[in-house]
């Protein structure tokens, strides 16, 4: 289905759950976040229906997000459900990577075709202060585990804070001349916590290594590979370089309100409907997506609320 701008809405993110097993600095609060009760959050059969829904809108790839996604009771279940759908081409999942060494090979099992993987830090102080309980080298058991049960084309989320990782991005370039992975630079965005981190352009990437040669290809990422790298490198750009002539997604939080631009208040229940009202409500949704974000001018989002209540 098409938007009001002509925009082919092919990719959904839904969010399974506001919960994380880590509080990182520009996105939770230290003190974390309260346990919601069972009912105030969609249930398996709810999150594969409104995927059921946006596939008959339109809808191919569908991401998996959260806070994080492997903490929620269910998970195999909803992606058993999800990957069940004929006309699921990916279902892929963005995680911290924390419970990988138990559910890489399940998740594999149960259809998710591809991996996001949240990483920030190289350096084991750094993972520690960033994400306030973390440890560096869980992390890197994820990353093995994911490996070691069959996935490929995983990507891993750098989110680029002025003195704080900027110094490392020679080191995150170097993995992707190593791996076969593709690491992506993602811009840090004015919403919620990250309004206290400082910003970095991603541009500052290509000035760290001149010699990154452009790919071809379409999406919100510029990407780039090193000579004779066995990966790649992608540039999100949500605050120097607008995507958002190219953005195909729509997004669903844990609680069910659909959220035709990340950066808008504009929510639209979809818990309790079924059938052609729930369709319904997803095509007024993708009706109403904005032709942009106004996040350069007013160097903040619109949101309304903290990233992990809508899904990273």
């Amino acid at each position: 289905m098409r938007d009001r701008c002509a925009r082919n809405i092919t990719y959904l993110r839904l969010s399974v759950t506001d919960l994380c097993s880590l509080r990182c600095r520009y996105c939770m609060p230290e003190e974390g976040i309260l346990k919601r009760d069972h009912g105030d959050i969609c249930s398996v059969e709810e999150l594969v229906e409104i995927a059921q829904a946006a596939v008959v809108c339109g809808v191919r790839k569908v991401r998996l997000t959260g806070g994080e996604p492997l903490v929620r009771r269910g998970i195999l279940d909803i992606c058993r459900g999800i990957a069940a759908i004929p006309e699921v081409e990916e279902l892929c999942l963005t995680t911290n990577g924390l419970a990988l060494p138990q559910l890489a090979a399940p998740l594999r099992a149960a259809g998710v075709s591809r991996l996001n993987i949240s990483l920030d830090t190289l350096r084991p102080d750094r993972y520690a202060y960033i994400t306030r309980v973390g440890r560096l080298e869980e992390a890197f058991r994820g990353l093995k585990a994911a490996a070691e049960a069959g996935f490929t084309g995983t990507k891993l989320n750098v989110v680029l804070m002025k003195g704080f990782n900027d110094d490392e991005i020679p080191d995150f370039l170097e993995l992707s001349c190593r791996y076969p992975v593709e690491v992506r630079f993602i811009e840090l965005m004015p919403i919620g916590e990250g309004r206290n981190a400082q910003f970095l352009p991603a541009e500052a990437v290509l000035e760290s290594n001149p010699c990154l040669r452009p790919l071809e290809g379409s999406g919100v990422a510029r990407r780039y590979r090193s000579p004779g790298g066995r990966g790649t490198v992608g540039l999100i750009e949500p605050m120097s370089h607008r995507f958002c002539a190219a953005c195909d997604r729509i997004r669903v939080t844990a609680d069910g309100k659909l959220k035709p631009c990340l950066h808008s208040n504009q929510e639209i229940p979809l818990r309790g409907l079924h059938g052609a009202a729930l369709r319904q409500a997803l095509q007024a949704g993708i009706a109403a997506k904005p032709e942009r974000h106004h996040m350069n001018e007013t160097g903040r989002s619109e949101a309304g609320r903290n990233m992990h209540q809508i899904g990273g």
